[in-house]
């Protein structure tokens, strides 16, 4: 049967890296696999989710080259879960709770002072039926915790794609919550309900979920389903070695994006930090997913660096053919054709950068008048000026001939050039730009430049 995977987002922020690189690795494992992509919308915060969050994700996850074979939204499917914690009731596996959230605290600290640990004391499984209505006549209304069975094995284990063997010991949990008192429902019911009526059979997230495993693959034996397989991989952090957050905004996909960002840079950067492999550029999604293995991802935190982004995003740029470019350098009024590309991409960084590099063609350049030392390269070019057709082969005869009249060579020789043809001191080989300027414009710079 194909593999089910499911990415899990809460519609409340903008998804950064660290949420895309679980996207992606789900991406990649049914890539590699075979299989189906879900996206689910955890929107059951009903006041922080925002429809415009969850269509800022779904065009974030195509922007990186992923494409949902189904989307759908916890908020429309609050009736399952409903019967799940209905037959969770039924069977004694879901009880009543009535301590207030000051309660719980004392009564986390009162354990904590002695040497126990915090976890809750299920001193609402004694409450009898009179006690119940008396607490509700007061006004307070109740949690649902989920009881942890204790008959069963002490721990729970399962074999996690990513760490190997993992071991949850439940006597070390509070038997969760998984229905607040305003009836609204926690992570973790709506998530097992969604697993199996959608028949999930890998789960792939970070591992900041391990201890929430051991919950839910008891709550998946609670409600008669077998478990998916789980695996959690490790963060993504900063560059300083600070996690990321949804809330604050930096680091996020549409930021790298806006940036003029490659998405198969992003991509692979994401994918590859913190891993045995290195961040190499690759064709595709499909090539990247072809040595993705789960075993070579590290178990420390990963840190993702904008500077590695930047010198990973120019080695694609610097190997991007024309003809994928062309549709790109159109778009944002940069597209000289096949030769100014070859000629300018080994120095865009981004492929924004095209655009400053054709201004420079183009003209007019803000040149600075050469200085007295550089006088007689300028008005030796001039004099040497060769007639037209020009291509790549014009450069070197006539810096020989500069070089025969001047007695310059090397820096000495191109960088008065150069300085007075682009008005900069770096740049594109010259002998691929001389032909794009055209020897009109080039006379008129060389001139331009001995005026004072």
């Amino acid at each position: 049967m194909p593999a089910t995977v499911r990415f899990a987002p809460s519609p409340t922020g903008h998804i950064h890296v660290g949420n895309a690189r679980t996207a992606l690795f789900n991406w990649l494992f049914i890539l590699r696999e075979g299989g189906r992509f879900l996206l689910r919308f955890d929107d059951t915060d009903r006041e922080r989710s925002r429809e415009e969050y969850a269509e800022a994700i779904d065009r974030d996850l195509r922007w990186l080259g992923i494409a949902p074979h189904e989307t759908f939204r916890q908020s429309e499917r609050l009736d399952r879960y409903e019967t799940a914690a209905d037959r969770l009731r039924a069977s004694g596996r879901l009880y009543a709770c009535y301590e207030t959230p000051e309660e719980l605290d004392r009564k986390r600290k009162a354990r904590l002072r002695r040497g126990l640990p915090p976890v809750y004391d299920r001193a609402a499984l004694a409450l009898t039926a009179e006690q119940k209505r008396a607490l509700e006549a007061e006004g307070r209304r109740p949690h649902w915790r989920f009881l942890l069975e204790t008959g069963g094995p002490p721990e729970l284990a399962w074999d996690d794609l990513f760490r190997g063997r993992q071991r949850v010991d439940l006597a070390s949990l509070s038997d969760p919550v998984l229905v607040r008192e305003d009836g609204s429902f926690t992570y973790t019911l709506p998530s097992v309900v969604d697993d199996i009526d959608r028949a999930v059979s890998h789960v792939i997230r970070g591992d900041d979920h391990v201890t929430n495993t051991g919950v839910q693959i008891a709550l998946f034996a609670a409600l008669g389903a077998a478990p998916p397989v789980f695996g959690h991989h490790n963060l993504l952090l900063d560059a300083s070695g600070e996690g990321l957050s949804k809330r604050s905004g930096a680091q996020s996909v549409a930021s790298y994006r806006d940036a003029g960002y490659e998405a198969l840079a992003v991509a692979i950067l994401a994918v590859r930090t913190g891993t045995s492999d290195a961040a190499e550029p690759v064709a595709d999604l499909a090539a990247l997913a072809a040595s993705f293995d789960p075993r070579r991802v590290s178990h420390g935190g990963a840190r993702f660096d904008t500077a590695e982004l930047d010198a990973l995003n120019a080695r694609i740029l610097h190997g991007l053919p024309y003809d994928d470019a062309a549709p790109r350098l159109q778009a944002i009024g940069a597209d000289g054709g096949e030769a100014f590309w070859l000629a300018v991409r080994g120095n865009c960084t981004r492929l924004r950068d095209a655009a400053d590099w054709r201004r420079v063609v183009r003209g007019p350049v803000a040149a600075s008048p050469a200085p007295p030392e550089d006088e007689p390269v300028i008005a030796a070019a001039l004099a040497a000026l060769p007639p037209e057709p020009w291509d790549r082969s014009t450069w070197g005869p006539w810096t020989d001939a500069v070089k025969a009249a001047t007695g310059r060579k090397g820096r000495a020789l191109f960088m008065p050039i150069r300085r007075a043809l682009t008005g900069l001191d770096h740049g594109p080989e010259l002998a691929a730009l001389l032909p794009l300027i055209g020897r009109t414009d080039t006379q008129a710079r060389l001139a331009a430049s001995l005026r004072r």
